[in-house]
């Protein structure tokens, strides 16, 4: 029974990776290169998208953390807050405007992707919260975290890999339609394998100020939140920038696209129960570094790529460094969690997952900047059916050497963080006796 709940809960993954990796997929392509809104009009939008993260993320994980219902104080959000998560997902794909309209499309881009992005916070990071309560032990998180990480790849392909072929058959608002109600399903499914533990909801917590002040300074914090948001940057980039490299560089169509993708993901899904295993033999830092390495060594062939058959090699290849990665980033917010709640007294889960989520969306932000700045430097043009070769190159670098940098400048980081090996082990052991302390008093 508890492995059907385990992989219920994790359902929860699956109806985000399709909401969230659509959106990052494909919903610049979609008002850029569909509906032809000047890509300049569009990077503004993902550049207050990303101010508003920075109030949002870490305000909604407060609010989580200090939330008390009788129905716990993750659970309530997740149950009346998804089905306005996914009407504003649809209606993101059905803009009542024709493409060219461009003003009136940047407006209502602006104004649907904000609520989205609101509504997709308080969810997936009040999802997201429960994991390390509900598994405090590395070998439930890594074990978990694999299913998680199995689920979300399968997200992954229906939101990254499917859209281009969907689109052309049945049209983009179809979609939309079709993966809203796809994502509620799932995402409401996921709450029978969910539940809170109410003796944590008793805990005093922080102010807001204290809160912030507190998760800043940590330097298990810090340490791993600059590497992820890198990592996420990349993640982000380059399912940004593949529905344009596979048209204009391999020459591929959209189900080409598609089959890439799905290449991609689908070698991944064996490879997240290996990261599984390897976790708990290794320990988080360590695993994680090989698997970043991988990764950066897995970006750079995307450079020389010419067919669509040499792109499809290149995601096997890659994939294997990217389950590793899928698999890892939340237990380290676990662990991070885990040590803040010695030095607090308190869980907190909600404000490390919002700051984490900022983070994510500044590596949105980030994104949107420099693949702004190397189109319109190198000379992308949407109306053009073959882009200057100068464009193709901006859109090879894009897929390859910038993102494999900033996989390098996040190891760097990575080496500083400090819960690793006895470290981690004495914090673990000190967190299992103050749960069963709180547990007794509860």
């Amino acid at each position: 029974m508890q492995k059907w709940k385990d992989i219920a809960y994790s359902l929860g993954n699956f109806s985000s990776s399709v909401l969230g990796q659509t959106v990052s997929a494909f919903a610049i392509f979609y008002y850029v290169d569909v509906l032809k809104v000047p890509s300049a009009m569009i990077m503004t939008v993902m550049t207050w998208y990303g101010v508003w993260n920075a109030i949002n993320d870490p305000l909604f994980g407060q609010i989580s953390d200090k939330t008390r219902t009788r129905w716990g104080r993750r659970i309530p959000y997740i149950l009346f807050l998804t089905l306005p998560l996914c009407l504003a997902f649809a209606l993101l794909w059905m803009p009542p405007f024709a493409a060219g309209e461009s003003r009136a499309l940047y407006i209502y881009y602006f104004v649907v992707i904000f609520i989205f992005d609101g509504l997709f916070t308080i969810v997936v990071l009040n999802w997201t919260a429960l994991f390390p309560e509900m598994y405090p032990d590395l070998q439930d998180r890594a074990r978990v975290s694999a299913i998680r990480q199995v689920l979300g790849i399968l997200g992954l392909i229906l939101g990254v890999a499917l859209p281009s072929a969907l689109s052309a058959s049945i049209g983009w608002k179809a979609m939309g339609i079709l993966f809203g109600v796809i994502s509620m399903v799932t995402m409401y499914a996921s709450l029978w394998g969910s539940k809170e533990r109410p003796e944590f909801a008793k805990d005093e917590g922080l102010g807001l100020i204290a809160a912030l002040k507190a998760t800043y300074i940590n330097k298990s914090s810090v340490t791993y939140l600059v590497p992820a948001m890198l990592i996420q940057y990349t993640f982000v980039g380059l399912q940004a920038v593949v529905p344009f490299y596979t048209k204009y560089a391999l020459n591929a169509d959209e189900t080409q696209t598609s089959v890439l993708l799905g290449a991609l993901f689908i070698a991944a899904i064996p490879f997240a129960y290996v990261w599984g295993k390897l976790t708990s033999r290794l320990g988080p830092k360590k695993a994680l570094t090989v698997a970043s390495l991988f990764y950066a060594a897995g970006l750079i062939p995307f450079f020389f790529a010419q067919t669509f058959v040499q792109g499809v090699l290149i995601c096997l290849f890659l994939s294997f460094g990217l389950a590793g990665i899928m698999v890892l980033l939340d237990v380290f917010i676990a662990d991070v969690a885990d040590e803040d709640e010695l030095k607090t007294g308190s869980r907190r889960e909600g404000m490390y997952f919002g700051v984490n989520g900022f983070m994510i969306r500044l590596g949105i932000s980030i994104n949107a900047v420099i693949m702004g700045k190397v189109m319109d430097a190198t000379g992308y043009n949407p109306n053009l059916a073959v882009q200057p070769e100068s464009a193709v190159v901006g859109l090879r670098l894009l897929m390859s050497f910038i993102p494999a940098a900033a996989i390098i400048l996040s190891l760097i980081v990575l080496r500083f963080y400090p819960l690793d090996g006895p470290r981690l082990a004495e914090v673990k052991s000190r967190i299992a006796a103050l749960h069963a302390e709180k547990s007794a008093r509860g």
